[in-house]
C-alpha cells in the first residue's frame, strides 16, 4: 500500500469516526452525511485512479478526489465555525487533509509532466 492510499485509508477511518461522534453526540445527520461522503471519496477515488483506461483518466480521477478534498476541507471548516469540532480535532483534520490535498497535487503534476507533454 503506498502512502497516499494508506494516509487516505486512515483519514477515511477517522472521518468515519467523526460521523458516529456527530451523530452519537450531537444528533446531527445532515452534515455528518456531507463529510462523511467527501472524507471517504478521496480514497476510493485514489483506488479507483489505480485502475484508469490511460494517464489522462488516471489524472481525471486525482483531479476529482483532489476536489473531494476541498469539500472536505470546508466541511472541516464548517463544522469548527459552527462549534461541532473541537480546535483540536480542528487541527488534527486539517493538517491530514491539507496532507492528502499536497500528495495528490504533486501526483498529478509529476504524471502531467511526465506523460502529457
Amino acid at each position: 500500500m503506498g502512502a497516499l492510499e494508506h494516509k487516505s485509508f486512515e483519514f477515511s477511518i477517522k472521518i468515519v469516526e467523526l460521523c458516529r461522534k456527530l451523530r452519537n453526540e450531537h444528533r446531527e445527520f445532515i452534515l455528518s452525511k456531507q463529510i462523511l461522503r467527501s472524507g471517504t471519496a478521496i480514497g476510493s477515488l485514489y483506488r479507483e485512479a489505480q485502475q484508469a483506461e490511460s494517464k489522462a483518466d488516471f489524472i481525471h480521477k486525482l483531479a476529482i478526489s483532489q476536489k473531494e478534498c476541498n469539500e472536505t476541507k470546508y466541511w472541516i471548516d464548517f463544522l469548527s465555525k459552527t462549534n461541532y469540532l473541537d480546535e483540536n480535532t480542528t487541527a488534527d483534520l486539517s493538517a491530514h487533509i491539507t496532507e492528502l490535498s499536497k500528495l495528490l497535487s504533486s501526483i498529478i503534476l509529476t504524471t502531467k509532466k511526465r506523460y502529457l507533454k
